[in-house]
């Protein structure tokens, strides 16, 4: 069974960098687009970041030039790298499995909180 295990969240000041990491488990990590999505309180969830298996990357409007992606398809892992956080960055964050064209979710992680004090 395929399962994703995020880390790194947590609290820091507008400004600061968190990186978070999410370790993939099963076959198919290579094979598969990898996201990291995050919902805040009332509102949808959406998109921040992907990553093809080739390694081209898509990013919202939101966090283009702040939030960077990269996976180690060795390790089996793909990481965010935030920087220039912002308080409207505060949200659940999760990591994905997706199709190859990042449309569709193919496996969700559990999440976890990243909140950004202004």
């Amino acid at each position: 069974q395929v399962q994703l295990v995020e880390s790194g969240g947590g609290l820091v000041q507008a400004g600061g960098s968190l990186r978070l990491s999410c370790a993939a488990s099963g076959n198919f990590f290579s094979a598969n687009a990898m996201g990291w999505f995050r919902q805040a309180p009332g509102k949808q969830r959406e998109l921040v970041a992907g990553i093809t298996s080739g390694g081209k990357t898509n990013f919202a409007d939101s966090v283009r030039g702040r939030f960077t992606i990269s996976r180690d398809n060795h390790k089996n892992t793909v990481l965010l790298q935030m920087n220039s956080l912002k308080p409207e960055d505060t949200a659940v964050y999760y990591c994905a499995v997706m199709m190859e064209n990042m449309v569709g979710v193919l496996q969700w992680g559990q999440g976890t909180q990243v909140t950004v004090s202004s």
